[in-house]
C-alpha cells in the first residue's frame, strides 16, 4: 500500500537564513513518528506544510487520496463564546460524519478524554483541559495521520499518562513534536531529528529514543571522523597548492579543481558541526544558614476547596524538591505560599532572615512590545553577572540570541526563546532558593540538558515544578507529592513517586471491586466509617462496575432502530417511520447519558 502522506525536497526559509532544505520523508500506515530538533529549526513550520496551512519555497506534499490529516496546534484556540458541545459539533460537521453517528461517536470521544459537562465554556476551561478538548476535537473526525504540536505542553502528569495511552493503541498514523524525552521513549516506535547538523538536514531513525540517541552516537561519530580526515587532506592540498603547481596540465588541473572541491566541502561540513548551547548558570548567595523555609501544619482552601491540609515541610540549604501532582492540586499555589504573594488558610511559614528567592512564574510575562536587547538588560547596554560587567551582546550570545536580533521585539519571538529571556534575567539575580513554574516548556532538548547541568550544580535550595520526568527523576533529591484532595506525601525520588500511584491505583481498583461483590448489610453498615474516604460510595461502585454492560446493550438497541429504518416496509409507513425514529432518538439520548456518566464516575475514582 503507498504511504499516506509522502514529503519531497522540501524547502523553508524566512529571510537570507534557511529553516531547512531538501527534507524528504514519508508517512505509511500505522507510522509512530516522534520529531525533535533544536529550537527554531522548523518543526513547527514543517508540520503546517503537512497540514498545509504553510507553503514550501519548494518540494512539494502528496496526500494519498481521501486521506484525512488533522493538526493540534501548540497553543488550543478556540471560538469566542464556544463550548465543549459546540466544539465537537464544528468538528463532526467539518469531518461530514452522518447525523445518526454523531451522538454515539462524540459520546464515546469525550467520555474517553474525561468530560462530563459538555456545556462548559472553553473559556473557563485550563491550559491543559483545553489541551485534551483539542486533541479529542481532532479524534473525533477520525483521521489518517495526526499530527501534535508539543501536546505535552500544560498537561499535568496524569494528561501525559493519558496521552501516552491513547497513542500507544492508536489506530491512525502521527507524526508528534516533542521535547518531553519519557513522551517520546513511550510513543514514538520512529524518531526523525531536524537539524543542519546533518548532511541532508533530517536524522531518521527507525526504533524508540533510545535507539535514535545510540543511532545519532554513531552518525556524529562517523561524520567527525570524516571531518578529520577531510581536514587532514585539505590541509595536504593547500600545502601543495602554496608550491603554486601549473595548471596547463590535465593531472595538475584536476588536482586543483579536486583541492578546491575539497576545501569547499570541509567548510560546509565546519559549518553544519558548529553548534551553540545556551550557557546557563544561576548565581547562589553565600548564606551559611541551613533551613531556609518550614511549613507548619499549613493548610491552604480556595473556594471551599482543600488544596492541602496540615502539610509539614522543610526546605533546607542543597534541597533539590520536585512539586508534583495532578493539574490544580495547588503546586503553583504552594510556590507563591513560599514566595509570601499569599497567606495560608492555617498554620504557619517561616523564613530565614532575608532570605533572597528568585521565581519563574509559568505565565512567562514578557512586555511584547519592548525589544530583546531592554529585555535582557533593561537600564543599560551591560548587565552585572557574578560582579562581572557584560555587554548585552555578549549576554545575548550566551542565550543563542544573534546581534540582529537585539531590536527585534520580544513578540517576534518563539516560546522557547522567551523561556530564555526568562533564564536570562533569572541568571542575574543571586538566591538562595529558586522557586521554578514549568520552566521546560518549549525548550528544545539541548536546552533541557544544560538548564538540568547548571540545577545540578547550582548549590542553593530548589522548588521545582515540572511535567518532564526525566528532569524530575534526574535533578530532584526529595519529591513532595499532592493528591488535589488535601492530601500530600514525601519520596525519595519520582520513580518512587510514580509508583506509589500505580499502587494507589491498584488500591483503589481492588476496593471497588470489593464493593461490588454484594456483601451482607451488617458489613456494609460495619466498615462505612472505614470507607469514608473512598471515592465512590458503594451505591456509585455498583454502578460503574456495570456501566460497560449497560453501554453496549444501548448501543445494541441503536442500531437495531437503525437497522428498522432501513426496512422498506417501515419507509413506507409515516406513522411507523415517526415511532422508530422517536424510539432511536430516544435510544441515542440513552447512550449520551450512560457515556457522560460512564466519564463522570471514571474521574470521580482517579
Amino acid at each position: 500500500m503507498p504511504p499516506i502522506l509522502s514529503a519531497q525536497a522540501l524547502a523553508k526559509r524566512y529571510g537570507t537564513a534557511p529553516l531547512f532544505q531538501n527534507i524528504s520523508f514519508t508517512v505509511s500506515e500505522h507510522d509512530r513518528i516522534g520529531l525533535i530538533g533544536p529550537n527554531g529549526s522548523g518543526k513547527s513550520t514543517l508540520l503546517e506544510i503537512l497540514h498545509d496551512r504553510v507553503l514550501p519555497d519548494e518540494g512539494e506534499v502528496a496526500i494519498r487520496k481521501r486521506a484525512r490529516l488533522n493538526c493540534v496546534l501548540q497553543i488550543s484556540e478556540f471560538a469566542a463564546g464556544a463550548t465543549v458541545r459546540s466544539v465537537m459539533e464544528s468538528a463532526l460537521e467539518l469531518a461530514k460524519v452522518p447525523e445518526s453517528e454523531r451522538s454515539t461517536r462524540m459520546g464515546q470521544t469525550l467520555g474517553r478524554a474525561g468530560f462530563t459537562d459538555l456545556e462548559t465554556p472553553t473559556a473557563a476551561l485550563s491550559g491543559g483541559w483545553r489541551k485534551r478538548l483539542a486533541i479529542a476535537e481532532a479524534l473525533i473526525q477520525k483521521p489518517d495521520v495526526l499530527l501534535l504540536d508539543e501536546p505535552t505542553n500544560h498537561l499535568d502528569l496524569a494528561g501525559i499518562d493519558w496521552l501516552e495511552t491513547l497513542l500507544q493503541n492508536a489506530s491512525f498514523a502521527y507524526v508528534v513534536v516533542s521535547h518531553d524525552r519519557y513522551f517520546l521513549e513511550n510513543v514514538a516506535s520512529r524518531v526523525f531529528e531536524l537539524s543542519r547538523v546533518y548532511e541532508d538536514g533530517l536524522l531518521q531513525v527507525e526504533g524508540n529514543y533510545s535507539t535514535f540517541l545510540e543511532k545519532k552516537e554513531e552518525y556524529l561519530h562517523a561524520q567527525g571522523k570524516r571531518q578529520d580526515a577531510l581536514a587532514n587532506r585539505v590541509h595536504i592540498e593547500r600545502e601543495w597548492l602554496r608550491r603554486g603547481p601549473k595548471a596547463r596540465a590535465t593531472k595538475a588541473k584536476a588536482r586543483i579543481d579536486k583541492a578546491h572541491a575539497m576545501i569547499g566541502e570541509l567548510a560546509e561540513l565546519n559549518a553544519r558541526t558548529r553548534t551553540a548551547t545556551a550557557k546557563i548558570d544561576f548565581s547562589a548567595t553565600h548564606r551559611q544558614s541551613k533551613q531556609l523555609a518550614a511549613l507548619d501544619g499549613v493548610t491552604y482552601t480556595i473556594g471551599g476547596r482543600t488544596l492541602f491540609k496540615d502539610l509539614n515541610f522543610t526546605v533546607t540549604a542543597g534541597m533539590r524538591v520536585g512539586l508534583v501532582g495532578p493539574n490544580g492540586s495547588g503546586k503553583t499555589t504552594l510556590l507563591r505560599l513560599l514566595r509570601g504573594d499569599i497567606e495560608p488558610t492555617r498554620g504557619n511559614i517561616r523564613l530565614a532572615d532575608a532570605l533572597r528567592i528568585v521565581y519563574f512564574d509559568q505565565s512567562r510575562e514578557l512586555d511584547p512590545d519592548t525589544t530583546l536587547r531592554r529585555a535582557l538588560a533593561p537600564d543599560s547596554d551591560s548587565v552585572i553577572y557574578q560582579d562581572r560587567v557584560i555587554h548585552v551582546a555578549a549576554w545575548a550570545a550566551r542565550f543563542l540570541f544573534t546581534g540582529e536580533q537585539l531590536n527585534q521585539p520580544v513578540k517576534r519571538l518563539s516560546g522557547g526563546e522567551r523561556a530564555r529571556v526568562l533564564i536570562a534575567q533569572l541568571m542575574l539575580q543571586p538566591a538562595d532558593l529558586l522557586l521554578l513554574d514549568e520552566p521546560t516548556n518549549d525548550l528544545d532538548i539541548p536546552t533541557l540538558e544544560i538548564l538540568e547541568e547548571s540545577l545540578l550544580e547550582y548549590r542553593g535550595a530548589l522548588v521545582l515544578v515540572t511535567h518532564d520526568r526525566f528532569m524530575l527523576d534526574r535533578v530532584s533529591t526529595i519529591v513532595l507529592g499532592l493528591d488535589g484532595a488535601g492530601g500530600a506525601e514525601q519520596f525519595a525520588d519520582y520513580s518512587q513517586w510514580e509508583d506509589w500511584q500505580r499502587g494507589s491505583k491498584s488500591r483503589e481498583a481492588e476496593e471497588v471491586a470489593r464493593a461490588t461483590a454484594t456483601p451482607p448489610a451488617s458489613a456494609v453498615e460495619g466498615t462505612q466509617a472505614g470507607t469514608a474516604r473512598k471515592k465512590l460510595s458503594y451505591k456509585e461502585a455498583r454502578e460503574f462496575a456495570a456501566i460497560e454492560k449497560s453501554i453496549a446493550e444501548a448501543e445494541l438497541e441503536v442500531q437495531a432502530k437503525l437497522a428498522a429504518l432501513g426496512d422498506p416496509s417501515v419507509v413506507s409507513d409515516a406513522a411507523l417511520l415517526r415511532s422508530i425514529c422517536a424510539e432511536m432518538e430516544a435510544a441515542q439520548k440513552s447512550v449520551d447519558e450512560l457515556y457522560a456518566r460512564w466519564a463522570e464516575l471514571e474521574k470521580k475514582q482517579l
